[in-house]
């Protein structure tokens, strides 16, 4: 074990963030944090770093371990290039190798005791290098600058010109360069474009050391993670495999916990119907019974209905029907300044397809959108809409939200045929809860607009949704939400998205923007990745005989990629798994055991309900015999009375034996 959490306590206010929170994580494990906004996951990670101070509890490191963060925010500020401030990491063996060279220098001039002086300590100097790694120290540094996207070319800039996206991933590379025995990552992958991040999954992969993340990529945390430590409701559980692993085991937990809840509901309710039922018998013995079960059921520990989180949903559905083409793109191009981004890109796209535009960052996926949306124009190409085609686009820096209106109002009157709990059903799903639907458009972050702006795209009844980075800030909650909304939506979509885990569920078909040109996938990113090799090779290979560049249709593409026309069905994520329905011998049996338990049911009912009406019957009989024997014909009368008597007490038994049986008969129902 290098690190472990303690029953750690955080509270702001009256908000109880962390409640004996308690976990830990092993040498070279790889973990992940995960939650929704707000549970508390960067409090933690920064808890761990002791910039936040725990309410209660400690965090315990293994003695002689090091320890790095990336935090979600970076403020670099600094005149170095991007690999001069790299190389303040490497610093050491910078002093190492000028050491060195300084000595070889000085040994050219000296002899006897001094020269070997100096030889015993340019051999430790060396080793000391080499231990080091210092033969290769640039060629790591500039491999894991590539590796975050960075080119060649852009090693001179200045850190201080870059953006904070930028910046961000300087201090990863820093961190990664800096090699400590565990590395705290909070959503490193928010700046990276594919490649970067599927170089970073390998990366951590080999780490030589343990890694706590903290991320939305569902994808990421499938590749890298082995152990995931949830916190719910302040509440901290660990659960062993990757992501997938974890929803699965999470799925179980959650479906016994809420079979428990009923249960337990169940026979809450069962013994307050016993307890009714003595009561209305209103005999000493059935109240005092009563009485036993009532003190009996205030001692029940209750089991408290599980959170759902993934109740909240909502229904898309475009107000009228497109054509079947719904968007044709032909000979596109855009050009900035001396940089081509594409060339004579032609796709097509009908109707209920999804499809995802996927390529590096700086290729141009999002000025094809805004080509498409008509907020950049085409250095050349056309774009045809097919019939009866109504946009609804997402890009929060072109949304227009109402800066004076709060957050439900802005809903409200966009839709104002939606109700008071629809609007919030949809503005909770995008992490807007109780109050925070009264919180001015002005008052909230730049995410936050993004996450009304979509809101309110989802009500807007288009029939192409075009989508730039859907995904950007929700957490995995919401992006489930939004996933199942657009596998259940009737029209047409087509976004641009890194979240390979959205593209992975959502995509029919995928369009890749390398070298200029489109490539064309018929399947979701597993898909992709599977036929990757094989379509670039083609792709490739045309392009080497012929002068033209492949248009991006579909069947555009030599041999190797013409099988991509047929739709995937392969996909795991799709399957639909039956049960053997069992031979003949078996489904006898279970008819004749569901017979048998039928039987049973019925035979206990009429038992219960023969019983109920013999005590009804005894009761009416025992009030009888008490008003006679208040009368003086009967209490003068020594031999009715004797009569009386005998039959009360032989009334009476008969009632207790009746009383225990409809007792035991009522259990059975539990």
């Amino acid at each position: 074990m290098i690190l472990a959490c303690k029953n750690i306590n955080k509270a702001f206010g009256t908000a109880e963030i962390l409640k004996s929170v308690s976990f830990h994580v092993n040498e070279k494990e790889k973990a992940a944090i995960v939650g929704i906004n707000g549970a508390g996951k960067s409090t933690l990670l920064k808890i761990i770093m002791k910039e936040l101070p725990a309410d209660d509890g400690e965090v315990i490191l293994a003695k002689g371990s090091t320890i790095g963060y990336l935090a979600q925010h970076q403020n670099l500020s600094t005149d170095n290039s991007i690999l001069d401030e790299m190389m303040t990491v490497k610093q050491d063996v910078i002093d190492l190798d000028s050491n060195i060279r300084s000595l070889e220098h000085d040994m050219k001039h000296a002899e006897g005791p001094k020269l070997e002086q100096m030889l015993n300590t340019y051999t430790r100097l060396v080793h000391e290098f080499e231990i080091k790694n210092g033969y290769a120290y640039q060629s790591e540094v500039t491999g894991i600058l590539k590796g975050l996207g960075f080119f060649e070319e852009e090693f001179g800039k200045k850190v201080n010109t870059l953006s904070g996206g930028q910046k961000t991933r300087i201090a990863l590379g820093k961190l990664l360069l800096s090699k400590p025995d565990i590395i705290l990552l909070d959503e490193p992958t928010n700046h990276l474009d594919l490649i970067s991040i599927a170089w970073l999954e390998t990366f951590l992969l080999n780490y030589n050391g343990a890694v706590i993340v903290v991320a939305h990529d569902r994808y990421f945390l499938d590749k890298v993670v082995s152990k995931v430590v949830e916190l719910d409701n302040s509440k901290c559980q660990s659960f062993e495999g990757n992501y997938s692993a974890y929803v699965q085991k999470k799925s179980m937990l959650e479906n016994a916990m809420l079979k428990q809840f009923l249960n337990q509901q169940q026979e809450i309710k069962h013994q307050e119907e016993v307890i009714t039922k003595l009561r209305s018998f209103n005999r000493e013995k059935s109240i005092k019974r009563a009485e036993s079960r009532e003190k009996m059921l205030e001692k029940i520990e209750r089991v408290d209905r599980p959170v759902d989180h993934t109740q909240i949903h909502f229904q898309l559905e475009p107000r009228i029907m497109s054509g079947n083409d719904v968007l044709t793109v032909t000979e596109l191009a855009k050009n900035y300044d001396q940089l081509t981004l594409f060339t004579n890109l032609s796709f097509d796209i009908k109707r209920g397809e999804r499809v995802a535009i996927i390529g590096n960052n700086g290729t141009g996926k999002t000025t094809i959108l805004k080509i498409i949306n008509g907020q950049t124009d085409a250095d050349a190409g056309q774009i045809r809409l097919g019939a009866k085609v109504n946009i609804g686009y997402y890009d929060q820096e072109h949304q227009v939200l109402d800066p004076e209106k709060t957050l439900f109002d802005e809903l409200q009157d966009a839709y104002p045929n939606l109700d008071n709990t629809a609007i919030r059903n949809i503005l909770a799903a995008f992490l807007f809860t109780e109050d925070d639907v009264f919180k001015r458009i002005k008052d909230i972050s730049g995410g936050e607009r993004g996450r009304v702006s979509l809101a309110k795209l989802m009500l807007s009844e288009a029939n192409l949704l075009i989508l730039d980075e859907p995904t950007n800030h929700l957490d995995i909650t919401s992006k489930e939400i939004l996933e199942n909304a657009i596998n259940h939506y009737s029209g047409t979509v087509l976004y641009v998205s890194h979240d390979r885990y959205f593209i992975n569920k959502t995509a029919t078909r995928i369009l890749d923007l390398t070298g200029q040109s489109l490539l064309n996938y018929i399947g979701n990113y597993d898909y992709y990745l599977e036929k990757k090799p094989e379509v670039e090779a083609a792709y490739l290979g045309k392009a080497a005989t012929s002068t033209s560049i492949p248009t991006g249709r579909p069947g555009a593409f030599p041999t190797p990629t013409a099988s991509l026309g047929n739709a995937y069905t392969d996909n795991k994520a799709n399957q639909t798994y039956t049960q053997p329905v069992g031979n003949e011998g078996d489904n006898k049996q279970n008819w004749q055991q569901q017979k048998e338990e039928q039987a049973r049911i019925r035979k206990r009912k009429s038992d219960l309900n023969k019983a109920e009406d013999e005590i009804s019957q005894l009761e009416v009989r025992n009030e009888e015999i008490n008003d006679l024997l208040t009368k003086e014909e009967v209490f003068t009368n020594a031999a009715k009375l004797l009569e009386l008597n005998n039959e009360k007490k032989k009334l009476e038994a008969r009632l207790e034996g009746l009383m225990e049986q409809w007792e035991l008969l009522a259990a059975e129902e539990t």
